[in-house]
């Protein structure tokens, strides 16, 4: 097996660790910079190494693989070239970001697409594109990190981490390198809570007196009281998903539609829902249509910019992430009113997602709770009336009573006469 020796040289003792393979001498030197603790340790692993080897073992232990993967670049380099591992192929951080991409490109979603593309231009507004992948570590990913948090939102960096860490999980799976320098580096959380606006009938109603036409009236109203994703879920709706004589309609959902049994959902029509889709329906503009929304299915045509109009020209101030903000509050109310299990139905979404991003505490949940007492209160409120009742008839003066229960108690003498 192999043998590890020390020799010294200028006053500096190295080492050197020596075996024989196919009737040759093989040598591993090890300069002035590695400490004897190291020597010893990857001796060890040599001989574990030669002994997977000569017995044709293919996988040495999980104690010899973690000290090779951290071991740096030199000590893995000579393991290499003495035939003991193989190091993967060296590539370039802009072909990872290329391959993945264009990888990704037959899996996912546009929407998804051009997120990654988003995520890579960040990426090398930090790193050089011809850097090698071995060049990135740790301390590096760190920094980039922090340079985000510094840059934008700690939710966008958040979703760019992650971003980043799938194209790194998928060049470590492909061998590119034994371990993602992304690997023990928290992403933080893609919850913000910050532009959340809750967004009332008042202003809805407000919203649809200012639309310039029934087709806006419509897509303000699928967000904002059917709670649909605009604009991949309002300008999917055809008239053959409307279902009048049920009173609901079928979602088709574009961003879950990969998903078993996710293709889409039932929604019921609501009142308000009902009123601008029938007055849609009937008229001119819609006959022999496929689709419930036409004039503005045009992909180079942004719905937030006519939004932003609409808002002015209703006397509101823009409010941030207007169509999702529509979609949060309506989630809200069918939470409130339905309950949970057809909210997750109606709106679209998991458990999860409800609780981390739509559902939120609104103003009238604070005057609910100050309104509210519990049984014991209540109790003690009437038993102290009636305490109040007796000791004024002590002294022949009129009990005085709260407004209400006079009125009640006027009411019960009128109705017994």
């Amino acid at each position: 097996m192999a043998t590890l020796t020390k020799r010294k040289r200028d006053g500096c003792l190295m080492f050197e660790i020596q075996w024989y393979a196919d009737g040759r001498r093989k040598t591993i030197p090890l300069g002035k910079k590695f400490t004897e603790k190291t020597a010893r340790e990857l001796h060890e692993v040599v001989e574990v190494l030669l002994h997977c080897k000569t017995n044709g073992i293919e996988y040495p232990g999980k104690r010899t693989v973690n000290w090779i993967e951290s071991a740096n670049k030199t000590i893995r380099d000579k393991l290499a070239k003495a035939g003991l591992i193989e190091v993967p192929p060296s590539h370039t951080l802009e072909e990872l970001w290329e391959m993945f991409i264009k990888q990704k490109s037959k899996e996912v979603k546009e929407s998804t697409l051009n997120l990654y593309y988003c995520v890579k231009e960040r990426f090398f507004l930090f790193f050089k594109p011809d850097e090698l992948l071995d060049n990135l570590t740790k301390e590096r990913m760190q920094s980039w990190k922090d340079y985000l948090l510094e840059e934008v939102a700690t939710a966008t960096a958040s979703c760019y981490l992650k971003q980043c860490k799938t194209a790194f999980n998928w060049a470590t799976a492909r061998g590119w390198w034994t371990k993602s320098p992304l690997d023990g580096i928290s992403p933080g959380s893609t919850i913000n809570k910050k532009n959340d606006r809750f967004i009332s009938m008042d202003i809805y109603f407000r919203l649809l007196d200012a639309a310039p036409c029934k087709d806006w009236r419509c897509i303000i109203s699928l967000a904002r009281i059917g709670g649909l994703r605009c604009p991949n879920e309002v300008l999917n709706l055809r008239w053959e998903d409307v279902n009048w004589e049920h009173d609901h309609f079928f979602v088709r959902s574009p961003k879950t539609e990969h998903h078993d049994g996710k293709e889409g959902r039932l929604v019921p029509l609501f009142p308000e829902l009902k009123k601008e889709l029938e007055s849609l329906w009937f008229d001119q503009s819609s006959e022999g249509r496929k689709f419930v929304i036409n004039r503005y299915r045009d992909a180079a045509q942004n719905l937030r910019t006519t939004f932003g109009k609409i808002v002015k020209r209703a006397g509101l101030e823009m409010f941030p992430r207007p169509f999702d903000n529509m979609r949060m509050t309506r989630s809200n109310e069918v939470y409130r009113k339905w309950g949970a299990f057809l909210e997750s139905q109606w709106i679209g979404h998991s458990r999860r997602v409800r609780e981390d991003h739509y559902l939120s505490i609104t103003d009238a949940d604070f005057q609910l709770a100050s309104e509210w007492s519990t049984p014991f209160q209540e109790a003690k409120r009437r038993q102290g009336e009636e305490k109040c009742r007796k000791k004024m008839d002590d002294f022949g003066f009129p009990a005085i009573l709260p407004a209400t229960d006079s009125k009640n108690e006027s009411q019960t003498a009128s109705s017994e006469k």
